[in-house]
């Protein structure tokens, strides 16, 4: 008899399970706000379905088993999620974090946190000696994001949990680039992960959802009361929808992955393109560790034009990709960070990170890759046309 577990692939198509009671390959969706109790010295499971609902059960049981932790959470939105593992902090403490993180977090940290009286410093978590050196007495916790959005650079978490656990402090990461099928943070020592999964887990454009799964027994006790304090949690319906999302992750994630690779060869051939950031290629100055941590790099690319006057004409000209903020989705997503998932940093910020003016992120969905090239190409053209014009004209 083989007792070997299932791989993740076949673990999302079959953990939802059949219903018991009718036999439905399809998780039931409990469109309820509350639950009948047959006595009042003694509730059943289920009483309110902000504390709980059998559908939001179902997928959190499932990110749980995926991402190897012990409890998961399903939260409104990837903020709503992040947020509330912040509510683990308290007056006078301080988060360290990789200064290059989603806009959104970023806010979250710098003017909200701070209202509060938590601390915080921003740090290259490429760089594991400024990583120990910005740890201080009353740190707590030390935020990761790897891939890094969006100039996809990388951390060494194995490294960084070593520090934090030396320092007693508590590891978050935010896994939305990877999803569990590629990177699995926890069984690297990481204390909680993070997801929105409106971008791959769900990966159609349609759900606004986060995730968070722990494997400490303390934290998950933490969470669940926070989670149902807070209050923040995922609907029914939208968790039904994410369920059946995940069912195609593997193949989804799988394509884009492919085509991502030939994307980002294809620009590093490019004139009119400086610089290519993709772990998957070898000059990517993360591509070791990437390889060492992770199942794959991700269909997640960024890369860099001249100026914003490059990036108008290409985004006028390319015809497939979305132009648009978000991720993850099944349509191909082009974003121009530094007026879309970063405009609430600072422009100096941006810059010191090296979100510049010419810089374009693509999520490749699952169009055929010759058709992406060629669609990208004629953009690039475009570019080398007006260059070629403006040298005549000069």
């Amino acid at each position: 008899m083989n007792n070997r577990p299932f791989s993740s692939q076949t673990s999302i198509i079959h953990s939802h399970g059949i219903d018991g009671k009718t036999g439905a390959v399809s998780t039931p969706v409990h469109h309820t706000t509350t639950f009948h109790q047959q006595d009042f010295d003694k509730y059943g499971p289920y009483d309110y379905t902000r504390s709980g609902n059998p559908t939001r059960q179902t997928l959190e049981e499932i990110i749980a088993e995926l991402e190897g932790g012990i409890k998961g959470f399903a939260f409104a939105s990837g903020m709503a999620a992040i947020s509330t593992s912040f509510l683990l902090l308290s007056s006078g403490d301080h988060v360290v974090v990789s200064e290059e993180v989603y806009g959104g977090t970023y806010r979250m940290i710098t003017e909200v946190l701070t209202k509060f009286g938590i601390e915080y410093s921003f740090v290259n978590m490429q760089d594991l000696n400024e990583v120990a050196c910005a740890i201080k007495s009353n740190t707590k916790v030390i935020y990761m994001e790897t891939p890094s959005n969006p100039l996809l650079n990388i951390t060494d978490i194995e490294g960084v949990v070593k520090l934090a656990k030396a320092n007693h402090c508590l590891t978050f990461l935010d896994n939305t680039f990877m999803t569990p099928l590629l990177q699995r943070p926890l069984c690297l020592g990481v204390d909680v992960v993070l997801h929105s999964a409106t971008k791959f887990l769900a990966g159609h454009s349609d759900v606004l959802a986060g995730l968070a799964v722990t494997g400490n027994e303390e934290i998950a006790r933490k969470l669940t009361f926070l989670q149902n304090s807070f209050g923040a949690v995922l609907g029914v319906q939208d968790c039904w929808l994410l369920l059946r999302g995940l069912k195609t992750l593997h193949v989804r994630l799988k394509e884009s992955s492919e085509s991502a690779y030939k994307i980002a060869r294809f620009l590093e051939s490019r004139n009119e393109v400086e610089e290519v950031f993709y772990p998957g290629l070898r000059s990517h100055l993360g591509h070791e560790i990437q390889v060492r941590q992770a199942e794959g790099p991700g269909a997640v690319l960024s890369f860099r034009l001249r100026s914003e006057e490059d990036v108008r004409q290409f985004i006028k000209t390319v015809k497939i990709p979305v132009f648009a903020v978000s991720l993850g989705a099944v349509e191909s997503i082009l974003s121009y960070p530094c007026r879309m998932s970063h405009s609430s940093m600072p422009k100096k910020e941006r810059e010191k990170r090296g979100i510049t003016d010419g810089l374009l992120r693509l999520s490749v969905g699952l169009e055929n890759t010759e058709d992406l090239i060629n669609d990208i190409e004629q953009g690039l053209l475009k570019i080398k046309s007006n260059s070629q014009k403006d040298v005549i004209n000069l």
